[in-house]
């Protein structure tokens, strides 16, 4: 398949899957998360692949989230929001091999739940890692949220989401949301080792080992699909709008008067 928004290369086992969008800070629409979702599919599937890569081109960022100025902040790719963003994520934790983030940069907002959603995450020292989700009339009401509390604990994955605050890439491997942090210049290093253990092992020994860990947090599935379906309904209000439209218009939000004055 040939790709528009992402970088597919498959060497000894190992699948790379890169966004490219660096202008944009790797930053998805629509036709990202489309192309994500099919590429994880088929590399995950593929049986001369042990372990797959997901990160952003550039050193700038892995991946900032939703792109705003190209679908108003819905990601409604195939007509029903939060659809495309389910699959994704389903997606990567259905695929029987283990899914690295390598993460060069920003991993913020929808960027940093893929981050969350992989099953190992490797940083650079100049990460940064956090949410924005409020700040922007949004919120990731599955995955996002449960899983986070799961990996971090549940006072931090609040603290995550309620400050939107950015974390160092040290603060977020102290608090349990990255693996290892490496220097810059070895991360590409440090990823590629880890590839080449993971490839040396059994893979229907790693893929029983991924179901049964998936098992234990699986029924945050049904909350992420019932979280969408509400989240559909969020963003065609004035006070979710508010949200895409201030940061388009590079102003501070005014939710509460959005909510109360519905305008």
């Amino acid at each position: 398949m040939d790709y528009e928004d992402l970088l597919v290369v498959k060497d000894q086992g190992v699948a790379t899957i890169m966004i490219n969008r660096p202008k944009k800070l790797n930053a998805f629409r629509p036709q990202t998360v489309d192309e994500l979702t099919q590429a994880i599919k088929d590399t995950g599937w593929d049986r001369s692949v042990g372990v797959i890569v997901l990160t952003g081109a550039g050193d700038r960022a892995f991946c900032v989230g939703a792109d705003q100025k190209s679908h108003d902040g819905k990601y409604d790719g195939r007509g029903t929001v939060g659809l495309a963003i389910e699959e994704l994520q389903s997606t990567i934790r259905d695929v029987p091999v283990p899914i690295i983030a390598r993460i060069n940069g920003f991993a913020i907002g929808g960027g940093n739940v893929l981050a969350t959603i992989c099953d190992l995450s490797i940083a650079a020292e100049s990460a940064q890692l956090g949410q924005v989700g409020p700040k922007m009339g949004s919120v990731d009401p599955g995955f996002g949220t449960a899983l986070l509390a799961r990996s971090v604990g549940d006072k931090k994955a609040r603290e995550i989401w309620y400050l939107c605050r950015r974390y160092t890439a040290q603060e977020a491997a102290d608090m349990g949301l990255v693996n290892k942090v490496v220097p810059d210049s070895e991360l590409d290093q440090e990823v590629a080792q880890w590839c080449a253990e993971i490839v040396q092992k059994s893979p229907t020994a790693l893929a029983l080992a991924k179901r049964s860990f998936n098992a234990d947090t699986e029924n945050i599935r049904g909350i992420s699909s019932m979280g969408m379906e509400a989240l559909a309904l969020y963003y065609d209000t004035a006070e979710s709008r508010e949200g895409v439209t201030a940061f388009l218009e590079k102003r501070a939000p005014d939710f509460r008067s959005a909510r109360d004055n519905k305008k």
